[in-house]
């Protein structure tokens, strides 16, 4: 139903006359073999990815990965930086039987619409139907909201910067957002709940040891030898991650 699983090795035989797929076989084949993948379905490869629970995010070259936690080392927000375009990751709990990106969708142009922005809905677009938004305002530069809906979870991701207007501007991203695994767990859980995120043990031992000597400079009058105050950094495999301990953004009302 979902359109993210990958095809397992044991298949029946095909007569010959199957053999000549039409195009519309072949891109269902290829939807099937792209991500977000769910976890039982996550693909054999020697790709790194850096471990967040409920997300595992591919660490690719000239991707810089830029985290909001809270003092647990609880990830409020995920931020994929390439060049001048930026992806920003959200994953949540969804029925079993049903996807909502169509609902999600609506939801979003509608308060946009309201608000005096624009929205141009992308029906052919990397990820499916998109939404292209140009909010109210003449300072506010447009953003390109994608789904993929999963096996009760459901991936939101929002492109900024010339990714949001320009589809060829941060391939990295993409095949970044393709690569992503998805680890939903057996508990129940309320739709639309964000599914916890949560730093690997080493990158959260290293945000409160910056955190505390910060508190501490802060307390003698001197400055830090590291970096800015709250700020921890970790290399990944062909990639980096860098965090922030910050004051989550207000979430939006629910209507």
């Amino acid at each position: 139903m979902f359109g993210r699983r990958r095809k397992k090795d044991s298949e029946p035989e095909v007569d010959e006359r199957d053999v000549l797929a039409t195009d519309e076989d072949d891109a269902d084949d290829a939807d099937e073999s792209s991500g977000p993948f769910d976890s039982d379905d996550a693909p054999d490869d020697e790709v790194a990815r850096l471990d967040l629970g409920s997300l595992r995010v591919p660490t690719l070259p000239g991707v810089e990965a830029r985290m909001q936690t809270d003092d647990q080392g609880n990830v409020k927000q995920i931020l994929l930086v390439n060049g001048e375009s930026g992806l920003q990751l959200g994953v949540f709990a969804a029925p079993r039987t049903a996807g909502i990106w169509d609902e999600v969708r609506e939801e979003i142009a509608s308060s946009v619409e309201k608000q005096g922005g624009n929205v141009e809905t992308v029906e052919d677009g990397p990820f499916g139907v998109e939404l292209l938004v140009h909010p109210a305002g003449q300072n506010n530069a447009a953003v390109r909201f994608v789904g993929i809906d999963g096996p009760r979870w459901f991936v939101r991701g929002l492109f900024q910067g010339r990714r949001a207007v320009d589809v060829d501007a941060a391939p990295a991203l993409d095949e970044t957002l393709r690569g992503v695994v998805v680890e939903r767990g057996a508990g129940a859980m309320p739709v639309r709940e964000g599914l916890p995120l949560r730093l690997p043990a080493k990158m959260a031992e290293e945000a409160k040891a910056r955190v505390a000597a910060a508190k501490q400079s802060n307390a003698t009058g001197q400055t830090p030898a590291a970096s800015s105050p709250g700020t921890a950094g970790a290399s990944g495999v062909n990639g980096s991650a860098r965090t922030a301990k910050r004051k989550p953004s207000p979430r939006p009302k629910k209507r």
